[in-house]
């Protein structure tokens, strides 16, 4: 958890992060339900969910991880409002997509994603968004939760043979073989964005930029240099800028017991747009 702070001060010590923070309120209980069960969220954050669900979570309870959790949440949706005003913004956490509507899983209790993408529309801010997810882990609990919302088009590109196990269906799922190198990758991901913005036509793009893509990732099993990751995140945002289309970036996964490298790795889609907002917008 400490990759959080260090994300942070490593921005700050490079001068990225200045009066451009912003911080976001805390989250009801009410408020979520627009993506979870109530008596799920209840049972979670009063600690009393059973040993079994805790398990598949991953992570032991405390308040500190409760109040980050009601936290997280609303910075993906700020981020996604003030992209929606300025073009583009990122937010210093967010992308815990394995969290479903009455279960948390794989370190993820309340799916940001999905809880964005559903707020955006239930306050008539957007009438269509895409997630577009390069996690190395398939974004099962936003394709769940988000099935039968046809406003919402969920997109993963993933490692196919890792967790979840148990996948559920995207509105597009691309399954990468193990081991794929930085040319394959980045083709596909240019040609699967391109596509999707054509036949979307979003009116703000919710961008997952994990960086367990990582060759080196404790969880990933691809082999994206930190070039690649650096090549796949400035395409990204530099392809929705110049379509017009608002981006609005969460940090997604990354494992590493070297927590300053993990840091700045997950710093990379910061800086990145940093650099593309200064050239475009100032």
């Amino acid at each position: 958890m400490s990759k959080f702070i260090r994300l942070y001060q490593y921005l700050v010590d490079q001068g990225v992060a200045k009066s451009n923070i912003v911080r976001p309120k805390m989250a009801s209980t009410d408020d979520l339900t627009i993506a979870h069960e109530h008596h799920y969220l209840t049972q979670m954050f009063d600690n009393q969910l059973d040993d079994k669900a805790w398990r598949r979570v991953g992570l032991p309870w405390s308040q500190g991880l409760i109040d980050r959790t009601k936290t997280a949440p609303n910075g993906t949706l700020l981020t996604a409002r003030i992209a929606l005003e300025k073009g583009l913004a990122c937010h210093l956490a967010g992308g815990t997509h394995h969290a479903h509507y009455d279960f948390g899983s794989g370190f993820c209790m309340v799916n940001d994603l999905a809880y964005t993408a559903l707020s955006l529309l239930e306050l008539n801010l957007v009438k269509k968004v895409v997630i577009f997810d390069l996690d190395v882990h398939q974004g099962d609990g936003t394709a769940s939760i988000l099935a039968k919302v046809p406003q919402a088009y969920t997109c993963s590109i993933h490692c196919e043979k890792n967790f979840p196990f148990r996948k559920f269906s995207s509105d597009l799922d691309i399954g990468l073989d193990i081991g794929l190198s930085d040319e394959p990758y980045l083709n596909c991901v240019q040609q699967t964005l391109e596509r999707v913005l054509d036949e979307q036509q979003p009116d703000i793009v919710l961008y997952d930029a994990g960086v367990d893509v990582w060759q080196d990732d404790a969880l990933g099993r691809l082999d994206i240099t930190w070039q690649g990751i650096k090549k796949r995140d400035t395409q990204v945002i530099s392809t929705c800028l110049q379509r017009g289309i608002p981006v609005a970036t969460v940090i997604g996964g990354g494992y590493d017991k070297n927590h300053q490298r993990l840091a700045e790795r997950h710093a990379i889609v910061v800086e990145s747009a940093a650099q593309l907002y200064q050239s475009r917008f100032l």
